[in-house]
Formats: C-alpha cells, structure tokens, sequence
C-alpha cells in the first residue's frame, strides 16, 4: 500500500559534509594565507631587488615595457614587496612620467587584487577577529567613511599598503571608492619615490632632494595625524557624551 521511504545515500552526506567544510570560512581564509605565502616565496625567489642593481632587460623599452612593469608591480605588492622601492624602480627605469603612470596602475591593481582576495576569501573570517576599541572603531570608520578614511590612509604614509588593502576588505567599504582613493591618494608620495629613482644619480640636485624632502615630511605629518585620531581610534564605541574616567 505505501510506497518505501528511500534511505539517504551515506555517499551523499559525506559529500554534503565535506563541501559545507570546504567552503567554510576558516576553510577559504586558509586558502587565503596559502595563496599569500606561495606569492610571497615565489617573489623572493625572483629577487625583484635585482631591477635596481642590474636594470630592465635592454629589448624591452618604452610604453609596452612600463605597462609590464605596472602588471608586475601589482603582482608584487599582493606577495607583500615594498611599494617603497617599486617605486623607485618605476623612476630609475622609465623616468618621472612614464615610471608614475606605471607605478600608480600598479598600485591600484595590486590594492584591488587584495581587496578582492580578502573580500572573497577572508571576510567572513576576518571579522570574527574585529575586536577591541581598535579594530571596532577602524572598522566602523572604514564601513561609515571608506572614501575619506581610506584617502587619508593612502595620503599619509604609516599604515602598511597590505594591512589597510585587507582592513577594508573585511570592512564594508564598496569596491569602487576604494580604488578611487587608493588611486588619488597614492600619487603625492609615490610620485616623490618615482622622482627620487629618476634622479638617483644625482643625489645632491634639488629635484632628488625636494622629492626626499616630502618624503620626510609626509611621513613626519602622517605620524601627527596618527597621533592626533588615537582618541577617536581608542574610544570609537565610547557613548556620546560619556567621559573616559566614568567608561566602566
């Protein structure tokens, strides 16, 4: 009269059980640090030092061999090189012009590969770890303020590229300003290291040494404003109104 109830497939829940896992978000924010790692030794491997000491290979010259170069620029900053002395490669190899048009692309490709990277396999994650004053109120500032936050995170230097790239991704920050403001804000500083490589030769003419000089300065002024915004950092979830001393 009744039909038999057909018994689930051991197969079938195992396979359920290991895809729930597989997808789980410790599970992609491993896949995260994987990938990570392996980028990182495979740039060590490659020594993109090397650029500095014995130059771009001679067949590759103009706009072709700086949009290679902003590819791999971008590549680089993911596995974690120094935007520092990319840039400098970007002046001593191209010139103020084309080595700042190369190096601005490719900080704004690798910022937005990272983005990517964390949003997709890190947020869920990442944002389990959001705790304390700190990390609550960078959070909030960066969902509420992406554009200006992250404008003033690029215009003064203290934050390290990668760790403000994975701080928004996890954030709610949309993808859009965040590129706008890594693309805007990164140009004062890196055209000061582009135009430094480019006149590295010379160190004592007065273009090497203004573009030093804002070097300097930026980073003494990015660690004033630091200093100046450590009360709102330090008590972003504080109630309006609400005194540090009467906070239990």
């Amino acid at each position: 009269m009744f039909e038999p109830v057909p018994t689930a497939r051991p197969g079938h829940g195992l396979a359920l059980r290991c895809s729930r896992a597989l997808l789980s978000p410790w599970s992609r924010f491993s896949l995260l640090v994987a990938v990570l790692l392996a980028a990182a030794t495979t740039t060590l491997m490659f020594e993109p030092q090397r650029l500095l000491e014995s130059g771009w290979p001679a067949q590759s010259v103009g706009g072709p061999a700086a949009l290679l170069f902003g590819l791999l620029y971008g590549v680089c900053t993911v596995a974690f090189v120094p935007r520092p002395l990319l840039n400098l490669a970007a002046g001593a190899l191209f010139g103020s012009q084309a080595g700042l048009a190369s190096a601005v692309a490719g900080t704004v490709l690798g910022a937005g590969i990272s983005f990517l990277l964390g949003r997709t396999l890190g947020q869920d994650a990442l944002r389990k770890l959001v705790r304390g004053r700190v990390m609550k109120a960078a959070d909030g500032q960066l969902s509420r303020h992406g554009f200006r936050s992250m404008l003033a995170l690029r215009l003064f230097p203290g934050v390290p590229f990668a760790a403000a790239n994975y701080c928004a991704a996890t954030s709610r920050m949309g993808f859009a300003p965040f590129l706008l403001a890594t693309g805007v804000g990164s140009v004062p500083n890196t055209a000061a290291y582009v135009v430094a490589g480019s006149e590295a030769a010379s160190p004592t003419s007065p273009v090497f040494l203004a573009a030093t000089g804002f070097i300097a300065l930026s980073a003494v002024a990015g660690a004033l404003v630091a200093w100046r915004k450590r009360h709102r950092l330090g008590g972003g979830d504080r109630p309006a109104g609400v005194p540090v001393a009467e906070q239990s």
